[in-house]
């Protein structure tokens, strides 16, 4: 599913304030159908030349959020955002230790230029490391490589529940143990 940011927003090209971004929040989560659940959702950004850090938080931040709430289920990530867009994502993310997928979507789907927009905390990000070089990984796996024998796998059952809440890793249950893997490859 992709959703245009610009259509959402009237045709503004340049989208500032909390209660525009709050507009289309609303507007976004009205969009998106129960199908999508468990899929990405792409938030196109395609036409939009500038988006300030408090439209950013009100809706990216506040979709994203949804998104990954108990009840929604999806997977946000933003779609082919200008340089200025993801400069201020990027700066916005970074100040509260945050981070998006960010990639280019062509009219066929096929995407590229993906990479993470904004900064893990070192610790998520050791965590979501190992988790792209193995593919895949449980709680269990990741204590029992024994790089920190003090971390044990509730420990990492909660950094893996934080990457999941950032919708970085998709969670699948595998029996009676929730198995994580990246939701997009990245390089």
């Amino acid at each position: 599913m992709q959703i245009s940011i610009l259509d959402l927003s009237d045709g503004k090209s340049i989208l500032t304030g909390s209660l525009l971004g709050r507009k289309v929040l609303a507007d976004l989560i009205a969009t998106v159908q129960p199908e999508a659940s468990g899929k990405m959702v792409f938030l196109d950004f395609a036409g939009v030349e500038v988006a300030t850090s408090s439209f950013l938080r009100e809706c990216v931040v506040g979709f994203r959020d949804f998104a990954r709430s108990g009840q929604a289920n999806f997977y946000p990530v933003i779609a082919n955002a200008g340089l200025s867009v993801v400069e201020e994502l990027d700066f916005f993310a970074r100040q509260r230790g945050d981070v998006f997928w960010s990639c280019t979507r062509d009219d066929d789907g096929a995407l590229a230029d993906i990479k993470l927009v904004g900064e893990l905390e070192p610790v998520l990000r050791a965590t979501f490391e190992l988790i792209k070089g193995l593919g895949e990984a449980t709680a269990p796996q990741l204590a029992a490589l024994g790089k920190d024998e003090a971390i044990k796998p509730t420990a990492w059952n909660n950094r893996l529940a934080s990457l999941a809440a950032k919708g970085l890793v998709v969670e699948r249950r595998v029996g009676k143990t929730k198995s994580f893997m990246p939701l997009l490859e990245v390089g």
